[in-house]
């Protein structure tokens, strides 16, 4: 006989959310565990609680798979990217990068260039992954090879990443977003200037700062940039035909092409690449794919190259990304058992009845979002279910839609890879080699947003209002 399935009280509604953040708190900010464990153990504390309110094994790992469905693509998207960066770091696409970045960019505007350039990338291919693991990569080796500070570094690129990420036309929260307000896409692109915008004058002007100050160790000695240069000339057959791959990623995305047959074409003229111009045999272009580029796949031997190089180049591979794809999988399943019982709702249903400003509103919208983000590691849902919730609450104070629609990305699209257990937060990690909780403090337009959209939401500039005579 099934038992009656009930709904959480707010109390019980909260216990999961509140259980997760002091099981991850604890664990990884005191006693420096890693996160998996104790997101699968919040997991276990939320499917007790299901099956307390009367909802089957059964049920809870129906909902698990259902969520898991869902997001396949992106997860499948993870490993592909591991396969692409092994690709062209054999093929010689990255490695060349790095090489005339370490040639061109002044160590003061290193950080600055980052932003800049990873943003530009982003707003034309509209994906804050692509961007950071093509482009931000090879700013990252340019890091490495400065002997400069690689949290800044990184803040950068994940700040420049989310930037195009934010006001791209072609990025998918972007289009989910207005599509759930029912916004016009490029009203809501604009719109968002009034927080991103904002939010990307202050990096520009933090990281010039950072840079003159010498940010860290920003203290490069011109020999040492040469015996890198030197050794990667050394290493690598320079041809203009390796940013061939990086092209195909760029028109792939600017004309909506699918992410991964793009990136599968990518990687195989870089494996083409390899072969021709680097003279890669077939164990090591197969090797690559899994296991990611070392030097010994192109004839040298890790006592001949400098250890700068070898932190630098060695990257990519399939399994590279495996933690991502475990940490985003052990996060799901968390979220499947908070979303059979309906928590999130209930929580949402409450907070509502006691909102009375513009100010409290647009603060409630960012706290939802930034909870549901971090209890669900899926940054579509917390765009989703926030939108629907918060939608007509808007209407009803006056405020046009737009302004939900640009709250929700400033606290979702931007946050999502600033929570080390997110596959966001992994990914950016694992492709940068930068601990989430490292590059926090640098990622400045990722946070900033949200206080500036809180500004806003006190003063009422940049605040539209719908017009009662329509």
């Amino acid at each position: 006989m099934s038992k009656t399935k009930r709904k959480p009280t707010v109390l019980q509604a909260l216990f999961p959310i509140l259980a997760m953040l002091i099981i991850l708190g604890v664990g990884i900010a005191f006693l420096s565990l890693p996160a998996e464990p104790l997101i699968v153990l919040a997991a276990v504390v939320s499917g007790i609680q299901a099956i307390f309110l009367g909802y089957s094994y059964d049920d809870i790992m129906n909902e698990i798979a259902t969520k898991i469905s869902k997001v396949w693509g992106a997860l499948l998207i993870l490993i592909i990217v591991g396969f692409m960066i092994g690709s062209w770091m054999l093929g010689g696409t990255i490695p060349m990068l790095i090489y005339y970045g370490l040639k061109l960019i002044s160590p003061k505007y290193l950080a600055l260039t980052a932003f800049i350039l990873t943003a530009i990338v982003s707003v034309l291919t509209g994906t804050s992954w692509g961007s950071a693991g093509t482009i931000g990569v090879a700013f990252m080796g340019v890091a490495i090879g400065m002997d400069a500070n690689l949290a800044l570094v990184a803040g950068a690129v994940v700040s420049g990443a989310y930037f195009g990420d934010k006001l791209s036309p072609l990025s998918d929260t972007t289009n989910l977003s207005s599509a759930v307000c029912g916004v016009d896409l490029y009203e809501h692109v604009y719109n968002q200037m009034w927080t991103t915008g904002s939010a990307a004058v202050l990096s520009v002007i933090f990281y010039f700062i950072m840079g003159q100050v010498g940010a860290g160790k920003n203290v490069v000695v011109p020999e040492t940039i040469n015996i890198l240069t030197g050794t990667l000339d050394q290493m690598f057959n320079w041809n203009i035909l390796l940013l061939v791959p990086l092209v195909i990623v760029l028109v792939g995305s600017i004309t909506k092409k699918p992410t991964i047959p793009v990136m599968l074409l990518a990687s195989a003229i870089a494996l083409i690449n390899a072969a021709v111009f680097q003279g890669a045999d077939l164990k090591s272009i197969v090797d690559v794919t899994l296991n990611g580029f070392n030097v010994e796949m192109i004839g040298m031997t890790k006592d001949e190259v400098a250890p700068e190089l070898i932190r630098l180049l060695h990257r990519g591979g399939m399994m590279s990304m495996m933690n991502t794809l475990l940490i985003a999988v052990c996060a799901i399943s968390f979220a499947g058992t908070m979303s059979v019982t309906g928590a999130l709702e209930v929580v949402i249903s409450k907070m509502l009845e006691k909102i009375n400003s513009t100010f409290k509103l647009v603060a409630s919208t960012i706290v939802t979002c930034l909870i549901i983000t971090g209890v669900t590691s899926n940054g579509q849902v917390s765009i989703l279910m926030p939108g629907e919730a918060f939608k007509d609450a808007y209407i009803k104070m006056g405020l046009h839609p737009k302004v939900l629609s640009r709250t929700l990305e400033d606290s979702v699209t931007c946050t999502e890879c600033l929570i080390p257990w997110t596959a966001a937060g992994a990914y950016m990690a694992s492709t940068l080699g930068v601990d989430t909780l490292h590059y926090l403090p640098y990622a400045i337009l990722n946070y900033s947003g949200m206080i500036f959209a809180l500004v806003l939401a006190l003063t009422g500039i940049g605040i539209t209002r719908l017009d009662k005579n329509k």
